[in-house]
């Protein structure tokens, strides 16, 4: 999954692409480099970040799904926004995928809205409110529970009748160091394989911060990282550099076949 962050403050590529035909010569690059699924970010949630209404997302992102579709018709979308409108909008312009990274938790429609469009859906574990969702917890088990907050948010969605899920364990939202690494050695165990897993470590403090790096300086490490969780079964890779994660998929691949 290539990322495409459509954003004039998001932490390492606000206002590349901001702009519809640098947004499509981006998504072009990004399936050019072996994306098979494009992920369109009209807002920032970074910590400090500009809190935008639905309806400024919407005018951010335009024409853009149409414009992709007509252009990339292979091409997979997904929608990185947690308000219900949104995905309405884009639903009818022709994602793929809903990618929520509120977990339902910031608009009580959201859950509604992914059984009427039949969408996938991205369920992520974070924090309960917009407001608190990069405040640091210390978990007493981490993996336990992201597994309780999967268990209890898979079963609403599938009693509301969102048939295909799949689950972000939310790296990078409200964890300490320690405890993201833990997630790391424990990919495997989360949700005991129900669902398949999307891990999005790209760019993330928790790896460059103790390097004391930047976060365009920490490709050798992330591709270590994500070597790590491939082993453990997970399906889906959310990264800003393509070429990079597709050559750790080749390493993969030729070390498991």
């Amino acid at each position: 999954m290539g990322i495409l962050n459509l954003t004039p403050d998001s932490f390492s590529d606000g206002g590349k692409f901001n702009d519809e035909q640098l947004a499509l010569k981006h998504t072009e690059k990004l399936l050019n480099d072996g994306a098979e699924l494009i992920d369109i970010g009209p807002q920032s949630t970074r910590p400090s970040a500009e809190f935008l209404s639905s309806e400024e997302e919407i005018r951010r992102i335009g024409n853009l799904i149409f414009q992709i579709k007509k252009e990339f018709p292979e091409a997979l979308i997904s929608l990185d926004t947690f308000y219900s409108q949104t995905v309405k909008f884009g639903f009818n312009e022709g994602i793929d995928l809903i990618n929520d990274i509120s977990g339902g938790q910031f608009d009580s429609a959201m859950f509604d809205t992914a059984a009427e469009t039949q969408l996938p859906y991205i369920l992520m574990h974070v924090n309960p409110s917009y407001e608190a969702m990069h405040d640091k917890i210390k978990f007493e088990d981490i993996t336990l529970e992201v597994n309780r907050y999967f268990s209890e948010k898979t079963n609403e969605l599938l009693q509301k009748g969102v048939k295909d899920i799949l689950l972000d364990p939310g790296f990078g939202f409200g964890k300490t160091v320690a405890d993201q690494m833990k997630m790391i050695d424990e990919v495997r165990y989360l949700e005991f394989g129900r669902f398949p897993l999307l891990i999005g470590i790209s760019r993330k403090s928790f790896i460059y911060k103790p390097l004391g790096k930047s976060p365009l300086d920490i490709n050798e490490e992330t591709q270590k990282l994500h070597l790590k969780v491939l082993k453990q079964g997970t399906k889906i890779l959310r990264v800003h550099d393509v070429a990079a994660a597709k050559k750790t998929l080749e390493i993969y691949r030729n070390e498991n076949y």
